[in-house]
């Protein structure tokens, strides 16, 4: 079931499962909620479950002017809180690694812990410039394509194609895409540099990447797993970008180990 929360005058879907601690999925550029279909079936029976559509996708609100990365996260904030939900472990993917490092940087109180999936510190915080450069200019080319011919999807989604079970899900979501959210989307990446945030990371994270993403490669998760101090790195063999769909039952196993795990710990107040 859909439901709504209202962030600064926009109208933000979600859905609910589950019942349990509660664990917030935060999708890539380019998706919406329905990207975690299978975390949402896959991780109910142990969690509340919760993935929403951020401001300019799925079922929310258009995105205003000039909307920011700061602005993304706080629209989060006022989800996590507004539900209850606080302090969260908080999962995000690609881009929604990014949102996700902001809520932290503007709201840990609200967050448990991280699972950091297939993500960035921002373009820039992660990959070389020229790697950048090559990925603005492709951004142009496919923003600047008439109606007709728009393709959100990016290569290198998949190591071995898009699962068959989620291609209806995937043709569904790229229907949808706004080009004026994708395009704020793919600006913000490409000058945000996070890094600076990942030593000051003091809650538990779990990176999971795919052993095969050539959008995050390994290079980008090592270099997360060198700076954050309390953080776990867990390789999905035989995954890409959306390592999440291509090997769901490989992604829920490792967030739900994890997840008991921080459930098992101390509290350090």
């Amino acid at each position: 079931m859909v439901e709504f929360v209202e962030a600064y005058g926009l109208e933000i879907a979600y859905e609910r499962v589950g019942a349990g601690p509660p664990l917030v999925f935060v999708h890539g550029a380019g998706d919406d909620s329905r990207i975690w279909q299978p975390q949402l079936d896959g991780l109910a029976d142990e969690f509340t479950v919760v993935a929403w559509d951020e401001p300019g996708a799925g079922r929310s609100s258009d995105l205003p002017e000039g909307f920011a990365l700061a602005d993304f996260a706080d629209a989060l904030a006022v989800l996590i809180d507004g539900l209850g939900l606080g302090p969260a472990h908080v999962a995000g993917i690609s881009w929604g690694g990014t949102v996700v490092l902001e809520l932290y940087r503007r709201h840990p109180s609200l967050v448990a812990s991280l699972v950091m999936i297939d993500t960035y510190a921002g373009w820039r915080g992660s990959l070389p410039a020229e790697e950048v450069e090559a990925r603005v200019a492709s951004a142009r080319q496919m923003l600047a394509a008439p109606p007709e011919q728009f393709d959100p999807t990016p290569p290198g989604l998949f190591a071995t194609g898009a699962p068959p079970q989620f291609v209806p899900l995937l043709a569904g979501i790229a229907e949808d895409v706004r080009p004026a959210t994708l395009r704020r989307e793919l600006d913000i990446m490409a000058t945000a540099d996070l890094s600076d945030l990942l030593p000051q990371v003091s809650v538990p994270t779990l990176l999971i990447w795919g052993d095969l993403d050539v959008r995050s490669p390994l290079e980008v998760a090592d270099q997360f797993a060198a700076s954050i101090p309390d953080s776990e790195l867990v390789v999905i063999q035989g995954a890409g970008h959306l390592s999440n769909l291509e090997r769901p039952e490989r992604v829920n196993a490792a967030v739900r180990a994890f997840c008991r795990t921080q459930a098992r710990r101390p509290d350090p107040r």
